[in-house]
């Protein structure tokens, strides 16, 4: 009879789980081993709360649900941060943890407190796992974790435990049926407002991607009925963003939602695809005027009362798509070309001609880089400008954290998606501040191989912080730093630096980067207060 540590670390593999990260403790070394003999890998990081990234990395290389180890007491408090990024960013994950047995726990108190108190909060479930449903409660966790809207589920794992006979039944497992928009009355008054309208418009949401199929059935719908398209920054590809019907990405620049908002106001129909407001800025609460006209398709009911709408259908979105167009022929394109003047006032808002600078370097490594290729953007000024500019051919191109905003991120990101994607080459894009959180990881990259190539904004400052102080009129307190020779630590830590300067160097840098095996750091100093104005 398989062992408690077993039973989960099959079921997993069942999952499709196929690597695990974190980092091993006495407490965990038994789930450990089962993982290996289930055919999962445990990848050794430098913090657990990087190991998370790494493993939600991976979920977007594979589609299997992230697993992450940690062992009890700093273990467990490390892996906080990246457990509610999971959370907000609707990633499913299974973050296992190990701890000693309630009975020790009596009197024994070294590293001990209560882990699921901590992790509740930012899980969508938290469980103690028990021999006698072992089965259950792992599958029951990754049912919680891959449902309709994705997240965390912690299992908390003690020692004797892990290694006693399961002993309950193996649960059945049904998975359910799509479900698009009952018939009636709801249905046939949204259909009405598709048919009749002459200005519609859509915005796309992360539940394109969580959906099988409902990325590709909402482009084909929007190609159909010539409906224009704004995505949040983790939709972008949803259309190419090249496409003539995409308005690219919104969610935190004031510029950009000066010229997206008024097509909002001005629709007759809009449409909300998948939409998620977690990604998005204040500017995005009540967009519309109270009863306009708004269908939504999504996972889940609207509780989260950032807007409103008329007509909300909770669901299968590809399915909801199939019924809501099903027989309607509407008549052509926005007819004063209000489309057309908002795509050329998107591109006079985010000019990318300098000769250097943050838009320069964004630009020029858009032209070098694969249009099918994967990135990952930090959090900081540049992840706002690079999301404006930074076209993406399909979905799942740009990863980034967008629901917490948490630093720190697109390191461990491209290093868990490159190993997961058997070494595929990815771009990290992070500022200064944000790659000296995590610079332990470019250890891991080196130990595990992988042709990852971080692109450093270097300007000595937490920009969007120190631009927001000089906006309230405060002293700039606590946002600058020393620079920092990330080329010559990326040489000590068994990679390859360089420093440039100017577009020419920058391209033939990613160039031979993408060539080398191991990963290569690229510092792009780029001034003082770069961002003004930018976005």
């Amino acid at each position: 009879m398989p062992d408690v540590a077993e039973v989960v670390a099959r079921r997993l593999s069942e999952a499709g789980c196929r690597l695990a990260f974190g980092i091993p403790g006495g407490e965990v070394l038994h789930l450990i081993d089962a993982l290996e003999r289930a055919g999962i890998r445990f990848v050794l990081c430098k913090h657990e709360n990087a190991g998370g990234f790494m493993a939600e990395g991976a979920f977007h290389a594979t589609g299997a649900p992230a697993v992450l180890v940690a062992t009890l007491g700093p273990g467990v408090a490390n892996l906080v941060n990246v457990v509610a990024n999971a959370h907000q960013d609707r990633v499913p994950m299974i973050v296992l943890t190990g701890c000693i047995d309630a009975a020790d726990a009596v009197g024994y108190t070294h590293q001990i407190f209560d882990h699921r108190a901590v992790l509740t909060p930012v899980t969508k479930a938290s469980f103690s796992l028990v021999p006698e449903a072992a089965a259950a409660m792992i599958d029951k966790a990754l049912a919680i974790a891959g449902d309709a809207r994705p997240g965390p589920v912690h299992l908390d794992l003690p020692m004797r435990v892990a290694k006693a006979a399961a002993s309950g039944p193996l649960p059945r497992r049904v998975r359910p049926a799509p479900a698009a928009p009952a018939l009636g009355p709801d249905l046939e008054a949204a259909r009405a407002l598709l048919r009749d309208a002459r200005r519609p418009i859509a915005v796309g949401g992360l539940d394109l991607l969580l959906q099988p199929g409902a990325a590709a059935n909402a482009a084909a719908f929007l190609e159909r009925f010539e409906i224009p398209l704004i995505t949040t920054y983790k939709a972008k590809g949803v259309l190419p963003e090249r496409h003539p019907l995409a308005l690219g990405a919104a969610g935190l620049s004031p510029q950009a939602d000066a010229i997206l908002l008024p097509l909002l106001r001005a629709s007759d129909c809009i449409l909300l695809l998948g939409y998620d407001p977690i990604e998005m800025r204040a500017g995005w609460r009540d967009p519309w005027p109270q009863g306009a006209p708004v269908v939504e398709l999504v996972a889940q009911p609207n509780t989260h009362y950032v807007h409103q709408v008329r007509h909300s259908f909770v669901g299968d979105i590809a399915a909801g798509l199939d019924a809501l167009g099903a027989g309607i022929v509407r008549s052509g394109p926005w007819p004063a070309g209000e489309i057309e003047a908002a795509k050329a006032a998107l591109v006079a808002a985010f000019p990318r001609t300098e000769e250097w600078g943050p838009a320069a370097v964004i630009d020029t490594v858009r032209r070098v880089w694969p249009e099918d290729g994967v990135a990952t953007v930090d959090t900081g000024a540049h992840r706002i400008l690079l999301s404006q500019i930074w076209p993406c051919a399909r979905p799942g191109r740009l990863l980034q954290s967008t629901g917490l905003c948490t630093m720190g991120c697109a390191l461990p990101l491209a290093i868990g998606y490159s190993l997961a994607a058997g070494g595929e080459p990815v771009l990290a894009c992070t500022g200064d501040a944000g790659l000296e959180m995590v610079l332990g990881e470019l250890a891991t990259a080196r130990d595990l191989e992988l042709p990852v190539i971080v692109l450093v904004f270097v300007d000595g400052a937490l920009a969007l912080i120190e631009r927001k102080q000089r906006m309230g009129q405060y002293p700039c307190h606590g946002v600058t730093f020393g620079t920092t020779d990330f080329a010559a630590v990326a040489q000590a830590l068994g990679g390859t630096g360089v420093t440039v300067t100017d577009r020419e160097a920058l391209a033939s840098a990613i160039a031979e980067g993408r060539r080398r095996r191991g990963f290569t750091v690229i510092a792009c100093p780029i001034g003082e207060r770069p961002y003004d104005g930018r976005f």
